[in-house]
């Protein structure tokens, strides 16, 4: 077990949805829940991939996950949606409530919608991916209630979540550019994967439970637990902070109070604000300028060691590339978590291998 294995994404996907629906979904809720967890995978963020698995199905029969939910729909005034996920799957909950709010915001010109109450609702650029597939620019603040794992700029001890924050433009016939990242240093389960793997973390990454600087990453893996450090010191720690208000009070759920309840959910909050530019009347005024700045920014004469100036979404667009042609590397304990997980709902192992293949 001391070798990765690659793994083709669609038996991946078919290996994945085995244990979704195992658990209890309908073969619509497999499908989304495992392509989404599959695609963060193939854009490189393993972090939310195929190695949630574990922590969903311990949320499934915990009951902090609820299987086969629905969006329902609070509040619905044409450009304003206020939605609740019932703790269902986050990405079907995610998936229902961008498709409610790009009709609205196509038919309206915007659409501002707040979602509360979904659960782990993974790489936020999906969404927003989602969104410009419709021709639509996005924007996401984000909350998480978990068990706290992001210390405060100037906190020596865990106040809140990763917090993600995302934009997502559209360009006419090119790569549109789409901006997510966690408010924290590195993503939580990035630092999983690193635990996972038995590799260091950068230093300045994280504290330990004495709030000194560590980089093993045991300390957001298993007690006692440090903290994630913010990105950017005192900025992201406010766009932290601004994410919670925004994606957990203003969407009409929650913000975190206090230390962790001990359950193994993760709910997330979302404020998302979703504008046609064709009925804002700049539709080609935006698609010129964006040409016009794109080219000026990733004209900078690359730095040493430094292949070329890229946008957002790049890095993604070309991990994506390699892994359908080479496959998903996975590695030797996430692997394992996935079978054990699997093994709760009666999928063997040699079951969950061969679809793997």
């Amino acid at each position: 077990m001391a070798d990765y294995r690659t793994i083709k994404a669609q038996p991946l996907i078919e290996a994945i949805s085995a244990i979704v629906k195992a658990a209890g979904s309908t073969d619509r809720e497999a499908e989304l829940v495992s392509t989404n967890l599959v695609e963060a995978n193939l854009k490189g963020h393993d972090s939310h991939g195929v190695g949630m698995i574990p922590r969903y199905v311990q949320s499934v029969t915990t009951g902090g996950l609820a299987v086969n939910q629905h969006v329902k729909v609070v509040l619905d005034t044409g450009p304003l949606l206020t939605l609740d996920g019932l703790t269902g799957y986050g990405q079907v909950i995610g998936h229902e409530a961008m498709e409610l709010a790009a009709e609205r915001a196509k038919r309206n010109g915007v659409c501002l919608v707040g979602l509360s109450n979904s659960h782990h609702i993974g790489r936020i650029g999906h969404w927003a991916e989602q969104c410009i597939d419709h021709g639509l620019v996005s924007i996401h603040f984000v909350n998480v209630i978990s068990r706290p794992i992001v210390a405060p700029w100037g906190g020596s001890d865990a106040r809140h979540g990763t917090n993600p924050f995302c934009v997502g433009i559209p360009r006419a016939g090119k790569d549109p550019i789409v901006l997510d990242f966690a408010t924290s240093r590195i993503a939580q389960g990035k630092t999983r994967v690193a635990h996972n793997k038995g590799v260091e973390l950068e230093p300045g990454t994280i504290i330990d439970n004495e709030g000194k600087p560590t980089t093993n990453p045991r300390y957001t893996v298993i007690p006692p637990y440090g903290a994630i450090l913010p990105f950017g010191e005192h900025k992201g720690s406010g766009l932290a902070l601004v994410c919670e208000i925004l994606g957990g009070a203003l969407s009409g759920g929650q913000v975190v109070k206090g230390p962790s309840d001990g359950k193994h959910n993760v709910l997330n909050g979302m404020l998302s604000i979703i504008i046609d530019p064709g009925k804002l009347g700049t539709a080609e005024n935006l698609a010129r300028e964006v040409e016009s700045f794109v080219a000026w920014h990733t004209g900078s004469p690359p730095a040493p060691g430094v292949d070329k100036v890229k946008i957002a979404g790049e890095p993604e667009r070309a991990t994506k590339k390699k892994r359908l042609a080479e496959g998903i590397p996975v590695d030797p304990t996430t692997w394992q978590e996935i079978l054990e997980a699997g093994k709760k709902f009666g999928l063997d192992q040699a079951a969950i291998e061969k679809i793997a293949g």
